[in-house]
């Protein structure tokens, strides 16, 4: 398979990390909407490189998209810095623990759309956050999770930070 789609949530309150990734081969069209959103950025959010440092990007190539636009300096900074740095990290530990295979982290793309609350406050924990989160989204990409097993089981209890359905 050539196209994985993962997600994650990690934390709780405003600091907690929601990550959706998208990993799959460039010629493929993971590769197609990587570049494609890289060249269409619009108002409020620029897809940008995750970088492991100034002019070392991660590898696989990820394209990071924020699912909220900068409401604040701070938010700008958390968003730049800390959820940046803990995607590039996450995309790492996946490379490191073989959920992305070495070999081929030249031949495929990562698109990693990130929430960071507008309310986040503290960068230690945005970026602990964001980097479990991302490694996980990847992990569970990869596996094919959830299992539609368990999805099935849990359809009469939908809930999420913001709403839980009543019984």
């Amino acid at each position: 398979m050539t196209f994985h789609i993962g997600e994650s949530f990690i934390g709780s309150g405003v600091n907690a990390a929601h990550i959706n990734t998208v990993y799959g081969h460039r010629d493929g069209p993971a590769g197609v909407a990587w570049a494609s959103a890289l060249a269409t950025p619009s108002q409020g959010h620029v897809p940008f490189v995750v970088v492991l440092q100034p002019s070392l990007p991660v590898k696989p190539m990820t394209l990071f998209v924020t699912k909220a636009a900068a409401a604040s300096d701070l938010h700008g900074n958390l968003i730049w810095g800390a959820a940046q740095a803990g995607v590039a990290g996450g995309v790492a530990d996946a490379v490191a623990a073989g959920d992305i295979p070495s070999e081929t982290v030249d031949e495929f793309a990562i698109i990693c759309a990130v929430w960071v609350n507008p309310q986040a406050d503290d960068e230690q924990a945005v970026f602990d956050n964001n980097r479990r989160a991302t490694a996980e989204a990847l992990s569970n990409g990869v596996k094919n999770l959830p299992r539609l097993e368990d999805v099935l089981n849990n359809r009469s209890r939908p809930f999420n930070p913001f709403f839980a359905a009543k019984e």
